[in-house]
């Protein structure tokens, strides 16, 4: 068959069969292979499938049903005090009582201020509970170490010192927080360790006396210097701990028991009342001069 470009002129035959190709084209397959449609607001425009294929694989985004969305666990009521405890104790020994504000706690915990009153009624209640946790825990290990069944009267001093100090090398914001109990709100979490520490010493020092014939009556005396060495000494050490913890610790019992071990009877002041006036008496001159 020959074609005509409708000029009247001729153009190349067309091959044999043609039209029977045309007719048993299937028009599935030419559906198959045509772009897909894809909506884009009111207006669509063609996707080839392959290229659509290719972007679901690779962006790897698909939506997330109520069931598969991760949800944190609730804290129980017991946790969640624990958690403003803990939160409240690192703000007190970064700031004291008064530099630390309930809306700090609140945020750091990220919680709102409410909860927190509702466990502890308010910043001064959950200072006593941060200082009350403190003091028993130093307390109990001093306690433990000096009361210790067969230990010798030196060993027993030994362990208390050391246990100070650890507590002050594993808990340096908590021994802040019973100092600056102490200091800014006259708290007494310090002091009633120091007198239960003293009162335990006194024990340790009674029979000690009594062996060597030295006054019973200096015992509250020497347990109060022996007891205030070791607690002074821990202060000092807290900003100073570039010296070993035990080298501390031989420094203080050698000279608490070393002095103890030589303590004389009937010891007496060289110096004289006179003397100290005179002492007195010069420095007021050369003050004057």
């Amino acid at each position: 068959m020959t074609l005509s470009d409708g000029t009247g002129r001729l153009v190349a035959p067309v091959p044999s069969g043609f039209d029977e190709m045309m007719d048993e084209t299937n028009d599935d397959t030419l559906a198959d292979e045509a772009p897909a449609p894809r909506e884009i607001g009111a207006t669509s425009e063609f996707v080839d499938p392959a290229e659509a294929r290719e972007t679901v694989e690779t962006s790897g985004a698909r939506e997330t049903t109520d069931e598969e969305t991760p949800r944190r666990r609730r804290m129980t009521s017991a946790e969640r005090r624990d958690q403003l405890i803990t939160v409240a104790r690192s703000c007190f020994s970064e700031k004291g009582f008064d530099g630390t504000s309930v809306e700090e706690i609140a945020a750091r915990a990220a919680v709102s201020k409410p909860v927190l009153y509702e466990h502890f009624g308010g910043k001064e209640g959950l200072y006593a509970v941060v200082v009350d946790r403190e003091v028993q825990t130093l307390l109990t290990s001093i306690r433990h170490a000096i009361t210790a069944p067969g230990s010798g009267s030196r060993v027993k001093i030994e362990r208390g010192t050391l246990a100070l100090l650890d507590y002050i090398e594993s808990c340096p914001e908590g021994f802040q927080i019973i100092m600056r109990d102490s200091s800014e709100t006259g708290g007494g979490g310090f002091t009633s360790i120091l007198n239960d520490v003293i009162v335990r010493v006194e024990d340790i020092l009674t029979p000690l006396f009594s062996a060597r014939g030295i006054d019973p009556d200096a015992v509250p005396l020497i347990a109060q210097a022996l007891t205030g060495l070791v607690a002074m000494t821990g202060q000092w050490w807290l900003e100073h701990q570039e010296m070993p913890k035990r080298e501390v610790a031989a420094h203080l019992v050698n000279l608490a028991w070393n002095g103890m071990h030589n303590l004389q009877t009937g010891f007496t002041l060289t110096a004289g009342e006179n003397d100290l006036a005179e002492g007195s008496s010069l420095a007021s001159e050369s003050t004057d001069g």
